[in-house]
């Protein structure tokens, strides 16, 4: 699978003047299947209230991306950093609304079912998606508000936004690496998301 990503510690730079974050896309086995997590943050926070991310976070000075996004994986659903082997990394991606630029890193943790221990200072819980889930088109809806773009229900909640931007780089390379053929994983991004 790494072949059809970037190398986690030689993927690029982060845009100039943006706010550097990481975040983690973490395969595992649940039940004969795998599976990514997403973290769902409070409904009370102050910034992006209720929405569901992939873990992750702000790179501090002198950080490195992937020790940035490991290290926020323990912090944020209690994963140890250790047990996660890095794959690779997608394309980093910017938001101009927040001033993020983030860059989605792929990592596989070979414990089976893992037990996952949420941050409650910041997130409401985790919330746990077959990738077979992501990866089938039928499952990802759009919505007339161009705003809200393309987006995948789940359990009552939604990935939408700059996650769903991220999934978008990243199902397709997944796909591919996985050997599930060229299928079309995700809906086509829409105009202005390239």
């Amino acid at each position: 699978m790494a072949s059809y990503l970037k190398p986690f510690d030689d993927w690029g730079g982060f845009r100039p003047g943006s706010r550097s974050a990481a975040v983690m896309a973490l395969i595992y086995h649940r039940e004969g299947e795998l599976y990514l997590p997403f973290v769902l943050r409070r409904p009370d926070l102050p910034d992006h209230p209720g929405q569901v991310a992939l873990p992750g976070g702000g790179v501090k000075s002198g950080e490195q991306a992937w020790a940035a996004a490991a290290r926020e994986l323990t912090e944020e659903i209690g994963i140890p950093s250790g047990a996660v082997r890095p794959v690779g990394a997608g394309s980093t991606l910017y938001t101009a609304v927040s001033n993020f630029c983030v860059v989605p890193f792929v990592g596989y943790l070979a414990t089976e079912s893992p037990v996952f221990a949420h941050d409650t200072h910041e997130l409401a819980g985790v919330i746990e998606v077959p990738l077979a889930r992501l990866l089938d088109a039928g499952s990802w809806l759009n919505t007339p508000q161009r705003w809200f773009g393309a987006n995948f229900p789940w359990e009552g909640s939604v990935i939408w936004g700059l996650t769903a931007r991220i999934l978008f780089d990243l199902l397709p390379r997944l796909s591919s690496g996985l050997g599930l053929g060229d299928r079309n994983p995700v809906p086509p991004a829409l105009p202005g998301w390239e």
